[in-house]
């Protein structure tokens, strides 16, 4: 929908034009996309944002959504104009700084006018009133995301661009933020989602649950699953909270596996350094929710009961994708190769194969079992219905062998402890990656990695 017909826009945007030329203001609009080399439309230039507080409330017998998304920002330019990312859904009303804004829709795009410019490193506040029955999006490789309907409720999954079918944002992984979400659904059902839940209250035959997310997220790994879901609270044995939500359906499947996230979490401490969050869990959706899981912030999504290296290369996000987030979607094998590796390194650590028997039966007969492992380098997928494809995750993987193989045991440690530290809660690309390889381990020749099994095409040559 649009607020305004192609003639009246024109009209509205050259008057707009004329005021500030006549009144001084040097402000120009923001970008429509940050250029991300897969998902150009994805994000939006002119302003970086700090919070999101949303205030939903979902109808599962009409799949109604309303909400109120109250979003603080940074300019970081003059900013006359700017977007942010929805998808769908009927805007009723957009303010910012306490001001009714213009707005206007193109495609994905809500462009927002506001009625006095923004200065540069000025911190305002913008509210977007919204309603709607929200989208399943298809995404290029074929998997559906944004906002799925289950037989009770809902779920809301985000990578690489869902997250805009429920909520407007600056939605690109670039652009981490705090969020705080209020979510309001018929009394006996559960609404879950990240963080810590920070308050619970039902009245007149409706539920308001409290979600607070402390630490900045990308919006790709914020979720919402709302149903009829068993709650259990417990601790790892470092006193981490740990939330787990299951679909009674899925509970006695899903028991035994779940028993293990203390474990899990303390030997992915031991190995990648402290955790960067608050808490821990998981969601156990319905088998026919998605056809995927995915990491989602504090406690990762499951469509059916997991297995337990599916439950470790989750967890394993938490540090590598969610703590340590990429710049751009062709850095994703940054997420994938150490969840991917962190199955390797179970499995090595609970009597199962070495990680170099892994990689030797991958490199070997991997073709067998993952098409296409050879078609690209994880570095550079063919395009983005390819981001997660085999290459990213198990070629990536191999990269990071290759990288223990060079330097032995103790310094490959240190150097995945240390960069899950140095990057905690930040944005991180690929060359940064190699760079701080080189310099952990300066001594070393890492060309032929890079070129060979990092960017290099076909299968390389085993020396």
């Amino acid at each position: 929908m649009s607020r305004f017909a192609p003639v009246a826009l024109t009209v509205t945007s050259a008057l707009l034009v004329l005021t500030a030329c006549s009144s001084g203001v040097q402000g120009t609009p923001g970008g429509s996309g940050v250029r991300d080399p897969y998902f150009p439309k994805s994000g939006n230039g002119g302003y970086d944002v700090t919070h999101y507080a949303l205030d939903l409330a979902y109808d599962p017998d009409d799949g109604h959504l309303t909400g109120t998304a109250e979003i603080t920002a940074r300019a970081t330019q003059d900013l006359s104009a700017f977007d942010l990312d929805l998808r769908g859904m009927d805007v009723e009303r957009v303010g910012v700084e306490g001001k009714r804004a213009r707005w206007s829709r193109n495609g994905q795009e809500l462009v927002v006018r506001p009625h006095d410019e923004l200065d540069k490193g000025e911190t305002f506040r913008l509210t977007v009133r919204y309603s709607g029955s929200p989208e399943t999006v298809t995404d290029p490789d074929g998997s559906e995301e944004g906002w799925l309907p289950t037989a009770d409720g809902a779920l809301a999954l985000g990578e690489p661009t869902g997250s805009m079918a429920w909520f407007p944002g600056n939605h690109h992984p670039s652009d981490k933020a705090t969020y705080d979400i209020d979510v309001t659904v018929p009394e006996g059902l559960e609404a879950v989602s990240n963080g810590e839940l920070v308050n619970r209250a039902t009245s007149g035959g409706r539920t308001t649950f409290r979600w607070h997310t402390s630490e900045p997220m990308a919006s790709y790994v914020a979720t919402l699953a709302i149903g009829d879901y068993k709650i259990s609270r417990s601790t790892t044995d470092g006193d981490l909270p740990v939330y787990v939500a299951v679909d009674p359906e899925q509970a006695d499947d899903s028991r035994e596996v779940l028993a293990e996230i203390p474990e899990i979490m303390d030997w992915a401490e031991e190995n990648f350094g402290p955790y960067p969050f608050s808490s821990t869990g998981a969601i156990v959706a319905d088998a026919d929710a998605a056809d995927y899981a995915l990491e989602t912030q504090n406690r990762p999504v499951f469509p059916g009961a997991p297995d337990t290296e599916l439950l470790v290369h989750e967890l394993a996000h938490q540090w590598f994708g969610n703590s340590v987030t990429p710049k751009s979607w062709r850095d994703m094998w940054l997420n994938e190769s150490f969840a991917t590796y962190a199955e390797w390194l179970w499995e090595e650590d609970d009597d199962g194969d070495s990680a170099q028997e892994t990689f030797d039966a991958l490199y070997d007969h991997g073709e067998d079992e993952h098409e296409g492992l050879w078609d690209f380098p994880p570095a550079k997928p063919t395009s983005a219905a390819h981001i997660s494809d085999a290459p990213v995750y198990e070629r990536g993987a191999m990269v990071l062998h290759k990288i223990r193989q060079t330097v032995g045991d103790d310094t490959f440690y240190d150097i995945v402890q240390d960069w899950a530290a140095e990057h905690r809660h930040g944005n991180a690309d690929t060359d940064d990656f190699t760079a701080y390889v080189e310099k952990k381990a300066p001594d070393e020749d890492f060309t032929p990695i890079w070129e060979d099994w990092l960017y290099g095409d076909g299968k390389p040559d085993q020396p």
